[in-house]
This record gives C-alpha cells, sequence and structure tokens, in this order.
C-alpha cells in the first residue's frame, strides 16, 4: 500500500468479497449493540483485525500505546488500509477503482455528518469507516486531511511521475503519509497545547521518511503494477531516461538511487527523534518503536543491492530488539488479544 502504514503483511490479503463480508456481519453486530460504548467496540475489534492482518511491524508497535489510544489508532487503520486495497489488490480496472474510491468519499461524508456509530451504519457507512469518522468529530482532525488521502488514493489508480523528491512529497507523500501522521498526532497529544506543533512537526518528517523506505523496498513490485516513486530527477543524474527496472543492465543505477534516498529517508528519522518529547508521554514508547523499527529496514535497504523480485523485511529477531527491553511481557500478550 501507498500508506506509511504499509508493513510486513501478517497474513495474505483479503479478497475484496472478504472485505464485504466482514464489513457487513460487523454492521449487523454494531447495530445490534445497546449502547455507542459497545457499538465502538465492535467496530475497533474488526479494525484490529485489519491492523493484524497487514502490518505485523505496525501492530506490534502500537501494542505499547495506553488501550483507548490503541483502539483510535486500529480504527484509523481500517479507514486509510480499504482505500488502499482498492487501488493496490482488488482486481479492478481504473474507471472501477475511481467509482469506488468516490463512493468511500461519500460514505466518509455521510459518518461526519451523523452523531453516533449506529446512525452512521443506519445510513450506509461502512464499519471500516464509523469508527474514523467518530475519531474526527472527537479530536478536531480537520476533515480535509482524509480528503488529502483518498487524492493519493486516485494517483495510485491513474499513476504519474514525479519530476524530483519536492514534487513527490507535495503531490503524493502528503497525503499518502502526511496527514495519517497528523491523525496519530491528534489521536497521541502533545505535552502542552504549545508542543502540539512540534508533534505535528515531529509526524510529518516521521510521515516521509516512513513513506520513504516503503517506497525503496517496493520498487520492483510498484514497477509491475505500473508505478515509478523514484524521482525522475535523480534516475537521469544515474542514466536512466526510459526506466524499465526489470532490465539487468539498469539494476546498478536503481540500487545508486535507493542508495540516496535511504539517506534522505535516514534524514528524516534523525529530524523526527528531535520532537519525539513534544508527544504526550504515554504515547512516545511506541512511536519511538516505530521509528526503530523502519529505520532499521532503512538500514537494511542501503546495504543490499535492488533486485526488483526481493522485498526487503526486518527479520522477527530484529524487530524485537527494536522495542524496548522494559516492555518485552506485552509481546506475547499483543497475539492473544481479539
Amino acid at each position: 500500500m501507498r500508506s506509511a502504514n504499509r508493513s510486513t503483511s501478517a497474513g495474505s490479503v483479503w479478497t475484496e468479497a472478504e472485505w464485504s463480508l466482514r464489513d457487513q456481519q460487523t454492521t449487523g453486530l454494531a447495530l445490534k449493540a445497546l449502547s455507542e460504548a459497545e457499538a465502538w467496540n465492535v467496530v475497533v475489534r474488526q479494525a484490529r483485525a485489519v491492523l493484524r492482518q497487514y502490518s505485523s511491524s505496525f501492530y506490534l508497535v502500537t501494542r505499547f500505546l495506553p488501550p483507548l489510544k490503541r483502539q483510535k489508532v486500529e480504527a484509523i487503520y481500517a479507514a486509510v488500509r480499504y482505500p488502499d486495497e482498492v487501488v493496490d489488490t482488488f482486481p479492478l480496472d481504473p474507471n472501477e477503482r475511481q467509482v469506488r474510491l468516490d463512493d468511500w468519499k461519500d460514505q466518509y461524508e455521510t459518518a461526519l455528518a451523523c452523531d453516533s456509530i449506529h446512525e452512521a451504519l443506519r445510513r450506509g457507512s461502512s464499519s471500516f469507516l464509523v469508527g474514523f469518522a467518530k475519531i474526527v468529530r472527537e479530536t478536531g482532525i480537520p476533515k480535509q486531511h482524509y480528503h488529502a488521502f483518498l487524492q493519493a488514493m486516485r494517483l495510485d489508480s491513474q499513476p504519474r511521475l514525479f519530476t524530483n523528491l519536492r514534487d513527490l512529497i507535495d503531490n503524493y507523500i502528503y497525503g499518502s503519509a502526511v496527514v495519517v501522521g497528523y491523525f496519530l498526532t491528534h489521536v497521541y497529544g502533545s505535552v502542552t497545547e504549545s508542543d502540539f506543533n512540534r508533534a505535528l512537526d515531529c509526524s510529518r518528517n516521521l510521515g516521509i521518511a516512513l513513506q520513504l523506505t516503503n517506497f525503496l523496498r517496493d520498487v520492483g513490485e510498484d514497477f509491475k503494477r505500473g508505478r515509478i516513486y523514484l524521482p525522475q530527477d535523480l534516475l537521469r543524474s544515474k542514466g536512466i531516461e526510459k526506466p524499465d527496472f526489470e532490465n539487468p543492465d539498469q539494476h546498478a543505477a536503481v540500487s545508486a538511487v535507493v542508495e540516496q534516498l535511504v539517506a534522505v529517508a535516514e534524514r528524516y528519522y534523525v529530524h523526527s527523534l528531535a520532537d519525539l518529547d513534544a508527544f504526550n508521554e504515554d504515547s512516545r514508547v511506541a512511536i519511538h518503536a516505530c521509528i526503530k523499527v523502519y529505520r532499521g529496514l532503512n538500514d537494511r535497504l542501503a546495504v543490499n543491492p535492488f533486485r526488483p523480485s526481493h522485498r526487503e523485511s526486518m527479520p522477527a529477531g530484529e524487530k524485537f530488539r527494536a522495542l524496548p527491553a522494559s516492555k518485552y511481557w506485552r509481546v506475547p500478550l499483543a497475539y492473544l488479544t481479539k
């Protein structure tokens, strides 16, 4: 997925039919709930299943959040994961993808206009959206941030080339990753109100870093989908005028571009760490663990030459070592929680 939250998949992806069935089942259970709190618990359980299925790394680090913040992060993840599957996985043509995204945006607007999960579900919004809409209403997340995310997903269904790094950040990474970081910042909170802008800066830098790392691990896979996220000026500087990443003659040049962007991502990881203390203390462990896990993946990309059929990943042992030793006891519990 082009969202920064893409990580090593915890299992096989769900088909569109499986997503639909889970949505219907969750909607039915939530509508039977006797209170808003019970309905929230129903939609969060399904959102947690999405996170466990699609991102083992992110799922693990979110276990270090307080329960309520963890639930909100799970709901956010489900809301960004589904559109990502529309453009990445479901066997749809570009027009069908656009139709699905238009419908999803309409459901988002409907859910925002409702006062409760029950009302949003009765008016036809997906169970994967209603929890997120509740968070937007309650935390003050600017609603246009999700519009920016959906616009980035539209670019994935009708890909274009990016002239340079600034073009890539401003016109794609902002929507696919930075605004997702802003969602999380509103959930995590800052130490004081005056620290909030610093927390947003941390999220922006981390979002860019995470997205670059994800791009660099998926160069070959993205090319097969007709997408090139490596900036054109960097490719040309290494002699690639017409990219064909399956051509062995280009592999050395692609590796050189990847190495350059790994260094760029590293600078953004460093900048994000500088403002980590702006967040509420109860969220810092999870954010720091996220930085360590993905920074470790970024380091691996720097030393392994590009191969179009290879997708770099972090061994489980290295992920484990990136987590705070004092919190190891939470790891087994993470996989017992439903």
